[in-house]
């Protein structure tokens, strides 16, 4: 386990960061790439004790985000549950290969890789709805053919978000938007996933030695607060502009992560 090591100021630079992350988690999704963004760029933290620490911290969020969007209606239709355990069930295996992976990728590549998909995730959005295009592909979850690309895409994001420390949110609900799942739902499938996600890979990099349970409940707890808020956020404001913000704060970050 890890000590503290960090002066007061910058503990609570991380507690007020996790705060407003918290609510980006529950609107728009990526909030908790911010997360991530501030133990890689604020602390000494090698690359695995930043998505091994983040990874911790996600779990509780999205046990709380999930009961928040059962609790509003999203997951009772047999499509939301039908993404939801689909992508959860495929993550898994990918989170464990993106965990095993990091241990190979030194700090500098972990930043570029991190900047790079969140530049190119927010590129994609904004330029689709800037364009007015239809979805990528017309996903139907019920059917054969929609279980087989939920499936693989859950490995994708698993992989990634197992890899890179972010919360499964925050590339599985551009990935769901664009194959024209709606917005609340997208978020609300992907609290589910970030369960299974967070889970596995925590539990990978905690057999590393990886995981700093002290600096976890630090950021842990405001970040739980800001779930509950942004849920509350997300049923107030058009998620049509929420599609727009999510492609603007993905571009926004990239290019810092990468340098």
């Amino acid at each position: 386990m890890f000590e503290l090591p960090f002066q007061l100021s910058l503990v609570l630079l991380l507690v007020s960061i996790a705060f407003f992350s918290g609510i980006g988690i529950t609107t728009i999704g990526p909030g908790g790439i911010f997360v991530t963004i501030a133990l890689y760029s604020l602390t000494p933290l090698t690359s695995s004790q930043v998505a091994g620490t983040a990874h911790a911290t996600f779990i509780v969020t999205g046990l709380v985000g999930s009961a928040a969007y059962v609790y509003s209606g999203e997951m009772d239709t047999g499509e939301g549950r039908a993404i939801a355990i689909i992508l959860s069930a495929t993550s898994v295996f990918g989170a464990l290969v993106g965990a095993y992976v990091n241990s190979f990728v030194s700090r500098s590549l972990f930043g570029l890789l991190l900047g790079g998909v969140a530049m190119a995730v927010g590129g994609i959005v904004l330029y689709r709805e800037r364009r007015g295009f239809r979805p990528s592909y017309d996903l139907e979850p019920l059917t054969r053919s929609g279980r087989i690309v939920l499936g693989a895409l859950g490995f994708v994001l698993g992989v990634c978000s197992g890899l890179l420390g972010i919360g499964g949110p925050v590339l599985a609900v551009p990935a769901l938007v664009l194959v024209g799942v709606p917005m609340l739902l997208a978020v609300a499938a992907a609290q589910v996933q970030s369960i299974f996600i967070a889970t596995f890979a925590a539990s990978g990099y905690f057999l590393q030695g990886n995981v700093s349970v002290p600096l976890a409940v630090v950021i842990g707890t405001p970040l739980l607060l800001g779930v509950v808020i942004g849920w509350r956020v997300a049923h107030t404001i058009d998620p049509e502009r929420l599609k727009v913000v999510l492609g603007v704060v993905l571009l926004g970050v990239g290019p810092y992560l990468a340098l």
